[in-house]
């Protein structure tokens, strides 16, 4: 089993980061700091060498420092399925009349997107952010989901965003009322292959998570969860093949193109997924649950997608924790400590209190973050 690994961690005009450095010892890594240090920004540097845009989603102009020319870089020297490599991604200074663009980097060379860093590194994280995901709207937790896909399958992000596309460019042709049918017949073609695309392995994953989820059941001391999608389309692809979903798909589309011409948006398909999550022990939906087992349900969900990752790529994937343990009681806090241990992960934490890692022992180093520096505690 493969590892994903940092050995070095380079930041320059990144947030609140003119330019600073972390060079790793161990596989669990602390960041402590008062609020606004920039723990969870380092956090959100190293989720940007992962497919996808990052553990916020944020425009690459807001990434930049506003002490810089507009330009940023995260640059890591990690340890994962390929072996050692040199990964980095950042933007160019700003260029009058030139569109802003992320550049993507592996040992220096170019490449095409951040979806080839998925060959190197697979990643998980939770962050206080996701804290309200079962009481949100269902586009949260679809894209919550898609984020669990896209670890295990790192083009999965990109088969979204071609369906997004797809989607929209119906919707333009819709719009004009007397479009050409041949053309909506051909970008509803190209729409239905992207979504059975999507559907088929957000189908897959749901259905190894949740058995993954069912054997941890009381062997964990966060709760069990029982998992399903609400979509047609992936329930329909667990007993039809993929091509006769695809054609009722196509057929859907053309059939409801006056409605969808109405609503001026497709009111069907996998767009409009949700994640359904039933708290077990009490078995009832996760949104009912108290604030506590919502957040104690999360880090299982989170716990078990990790194995599941490792299982399904044969790489352990890196963790990062954001603001985790701040809300634990002290037994359920060594708890996530000795899963952590178990798992065999390289694990990135965060937290304002350095005496709730106490318990983590010798096998974390810990690093001070203060204003846009880090540094190692006691040197």
């Amino acid at each position: 089993m493969t590892v994903s690994k940092i050995h070095r961690l380079t930041l320059t005009h990144f947030r609140n980061y003119r330019a600073a450095s972390v060079t790793t010892r161990s596989d669990v890594v602390v960041l402590v700091g008062p609020n606004g240090a920039g723990k969870t920004n380092c956090l959100e540097a190293i989720s940007l060498l992962s497919p996808g845009r990052g553990l916020r989603r944020a425009t690459l102009d807001d990434i930049a420092d506003n002490q810089g020319d507009g330009s940023w870089a995260v640059s890591a020297e990690v340890e994962g399925a390929l072996g050692l490599a040199t990964l980095g991604t950042g933007i160019d200074p700003r260029s009058d009349n030139v569109a802003t663009s992320r550049r993507c980097r592996i040992d220096r060379e170019n490449v095409g997107s951040a979806a080839a860093f998925g060959d190197h590194l697979r990643m998980v994280w939770l962050t206080p952010a996701m804290d309200g995901l079962f009481l949100g709207a269902a586009s949260e937790r679809r894209r919550f989901f898609d984020r669990l896909v896209l670890a295990i399958d790192s083009e999965h992000s990109s088969r979204v965003s071609a369906l997004d596309r797809s989607l929209r460019s119906r919707n333009r042709l819709l719009e004009q009322r007397s479009g050409d049918a041949h053309w909506l017949d051909a970008i509803e073609r190209e729409t239905a292959e992207l979504a059975v695309a999507v559907a088929a392995m957000r189908g897959e994953t749901v259905t190894r998570l949740a058995a993954a989820l069912a054997q941890r059941g009381g062997n964990s001391a966060f709760p069990s969860a029982s998992i399903a999608l609400d979509g047609w389309m992936e329930n329909a692809l667990r007993n039809e093949p993929a091509t006769a979903v695809e054609d009722r798909y196509r057929m859907a589309l053309r059939d409801n193109r006056a409605r969808d011409a109405a609503a001026g948006r497709t009111l069907d398909g996998p767009h409009l997924t949700d994640l359904r999550v039933l708290y077990t022990p009490k078995n009832m939906p996760a949104r009912d649950a108290s604030t506590g087992e919502q957040k104690a349900l999360l880090i299982g969900l989170v716990l078990a997608h990790a194995y599941l990752v490792a299982e399904m790529t044969g790489i352990t994937p890196l963790l990062l924790l954001d603001e985790v343990v701040a809300h634990l009681d002290p037994a359920r806090r060594r708890a996530l400590f000795d899963e952590l241990a178990s798992l065999g992960a390289q694990i990135w934490l965060t937290g304002a209190d350095p005496a709730a890692f106490a318990d983590l022992g010798a096998g974390g180093e810990v690093f001070e973050v203060d204003s846009g520096r880090i540094a190692r505690r006691g040197v």
